[in-house]
């Protein structure tokens, strides 16, 4: 399991936090959550089955699993600033 990740975006007045989990090896998924004042907004979970599948060693499967959740971080952040999320 990969420790989290968390953020405090701003935008237009507005503080958001956005933290990424990781699920387990046994769900092969990490889930993505947009909070608010303490409400969550949006959530959404990713597979990550695939890298999984590539039969690499644990600590390459660690990173491409970081990665991939470090990217969705990124791509979460890009669209409240683009006004795409909440």
């Amino acid at each position: 399991m990969i420790a989290g990740m968390n953020r405090t975006v701003e935008h237009e007045g507005r503080q958001f936090h956005v933290q990424v989990e990781d699920l387990g090896g046994e769900r092969a998924c990490f889930e993505v959550r947009l909070h608010e004042k303490g409400g969550i907004l949006w959530r959404k979970q990713v597979g990550y089955r695939d890298i999984l599948d590539r039969g690499l060693p644990r600590a390459e499967q660690d990173d491409a699993i970081r990665a991939s959740m470090e990217k969705m971080l990124h791509t979460v952040e890009a669209a409240i600033d683009r006004g795409k999320l909440p």
